[in-house]
């Protein structure tokens, strides 16, 4: 029986480390990378690592580097030139009679297997070819066309990987627009000639000149879609921000951290919400909103958003702006890490430092330590010294999410006061409305109207008497 599976594409990994690099964030850069690349789909077959003191030049790579990792993919190793003269009709057909004459006077020759791998002096060359070279960094234009003349395989630098998984996930019109404008932004630059890069209009006599090439062409067709594009998204980010002017009297709680720290699980967890959760990289490239469950009065909203990485692409970055404005507009954000990881420290300054580039350092949070089921007792001990004021919990306990929850309705009772309010009984409405945004305590009757002790923010009690005929009686603190 065939397989109409498509074959799995394999991989093989290549780090840079610079001088300022640790071995151990090395290390722990190219394990992202794998996850990355497996998220993609690929397999990994191999990892490779080099220190340099810069990523400039040709090929990033020294010469026997470049050899080792040709080894992997069946390349040559060497760097084929960019400019190839054409011959003369009359020269070539020179050189094809002196190579019938020379393989008239060879007596024997010996065929040569072409497709032996080249020895560099490695004894343990892998045994498995690579159908594509992936680093862990940013590659130039003219370095990523190095590198696959040498290797003659497909090559992705980091970026390229990254903006591949947000095209593959994105879900909504004003993801797959952003992804697109990131997309298209890291491909103009990498625009190769085809066909030699010849005009499209031929010069000499009787010719009307030079005209714009292919390459020329091409750009010019990315540049005018980025502008449609960006116009469209500015039409959708204008319905945004009319969603967001409905939800400015609302209290808004934000996730942010880490890709796969674990947001979404949480957000299913707290509003029982049926949002996508998935252990892979960017699993929630667009931002989800839903009211905590069970509902709470004033109500709290909770946003989920997208996850953040080392080396983030600046135009993703950019082109994610509309997202990261929920953090930015939040009352409250909760720093998501998965505390299982060994690396959460450095993945924690990374979304800081993301969220300090939009504005959003100065916003009140909480840091919320998830998956603890996963550590042991002495690891566990160990986090609540170190970080003695973080949420620890785990999504799969029922308890840890319900304790999460009265922390955040007392943090922000905090600001709010207990009154007493009396409502007429000839004023209609007022009474449904005060249900619907703030938390009654208590409730009695008598000849004048309702009495309810309340407990809601100053302004929210201005407004209601501003709307209603009621009347607010004593302060309860």
């Amino acid at each position: 029986m065939i397989s109409t599976s498509e074959k799995i594409k394999t991989a093989v990994l290549v780090g840079i480390q610079l001088p300022s690099v640790t071995d151990q964030e090395n290390s722990s850069s190219l394990d992202e990378l794998a996850r990355l690349v497996t998220t993609l789909g690929y397999r990994v077959i191999g990892r490779m690592s080099q220190r340099r003191p810069s990523q400039r030049g040709a090929t990033v790579l020294g010469d026997g580097k470049l050899k080792e990792l040709a080894d992997w993919t069946g390349g040559t190793g060497t760097v084929a030139a960019m400019v190839v003269h054409k011959k003369h009709k009359a020269a070539l057909k020179f050189e094809k009679k002196a190579d019938a004459d020379e393989f008239e006077r060879d007596d024997g020759w010996e065929e040569v297997d072409s497709t032996e791998p080249e020895d560099h002096g490695d004894s343990t060359a892998p045994k498995e070819k690579a159908d594509v070279v992936i680093f862990d960094c940013d590659l130039s234009p003219s370095q990523l066309r190095n590198v696959e003349s040498a290797t003659g395989v497909q090559v992705l630098d980091r970026t390229g990987v990254i903006i591949e998984i947000f095209s593959r996930h994105a879900r909504t019109r004003a993801a797959r627009l952003q992804v697109e404008i990131a997309r298209l932004m890291y491909v103009a630059p990498r625009l190769r000639e085809t066909g030699g890069g010849e005009d499209r209009q031929g010069g000499g006599v009787g010719g009307k000149g030079a005209g714009e090439s292919s390459i020329e062409l091409d750009r010019r067709k990315i540049r005018d879609r980025v502008k449609e594009l960006k116009n469209e998204l500015a039409s959708i980010g204008q319905e945004h921000l009319t969603r967001r002017a409905r939800r400015e009297q609302e209290i808004s709680v934000a996730l942010v951290g880490y890709t796969n720290a674990g947001k979404s699980s949480l957000m299913r967890a707290m509003t029982g919400s049926e949002v996508l959760v998935a252990d892979k990289l960017f699993a929630t490239l667009d931002t989800t909103v839903r009211a905590i469950y069970p509902e709470t009065r004033p109500k709290i909203l909770l946003s989920d958003t997208v996850g953040f990485i080392k080396k983030l692409p600046h135009d993703l970055v950019a082109s994610f702006k509309s997202t990261l404005d929920e953090a930015l507009n939040a009352s409250l954000l909760l720093y998501v890490v998965d505390s299982a990881d060994p690396s959460f420290r450095s993945q924690l300054e990374v979304t800081k430092k993301v969220l300090a580039e939009v504005g959003a350092a100065e916003i009140p949070s909480y840091l919320v330590l998830n998956k603890i089921d996963c550590l042991s007792a002495e690891q566990l001990q160990e986090l609540k010294s170190e970080f003695p004021d973080a949420v620890y919990l785990s999504t799969r306990n029922q308890d840890d999410i319900k304790s999460l929850r009265e922390q955040l309705i007392k943090f922000f009772e905090t600001e709010m006061v207990d009154k007493e309010v009396l409502v007429p009984y000839t004023v209609q409405g007022a009474i449904g409305d005060i249900r619907a945004k703030i938390r009654v305590l208590s409730e009695a009757y008598d000849e004048n109207g309702v009495i309810l002790k309340v407990r809601a923010h100053q302004e929210d009690l201005d407004a209601l008497q501003k709307r209603y005929e009621i009347r607010i009686l004593k302060d309860k603190k």
